[in-house]
């Protein structure tokens, strides 16, 4: 949970675009695999599918000039 409070009371939820990112809004924990939580300045955040964002987690809109494509 955010410190700033900014998420408290939402309920999380993720939706995947298709073709694109995660939407993660809501009360929800973004973490590095080491565990150190990762800042969170919005409600909803966009986070890489691709693998090829130059902001990992979150998403930069490589998607789309690489044509990453989902099921």
């Amino acid at each position: 949970m955010e410190g700033d409070g900014a998420h408290r009371g939402t309920d999380a939820q993720v939706v995947a675009c298709p073709d694109g990112p995660f939407l993660v809004r809501g009360d929800v924990e973004i973490v590095t695999p080491d565990g150190e939580p990762i800042p969170r300045r919005r409600s909803t955040v966009a986070l890489c599918r691709c693998g090829m964002s130059t902001i990992k987690p979150f998403c930069d809109g490589t998607h789309r000039l690489t044509g990453f494509r989902t099921d």
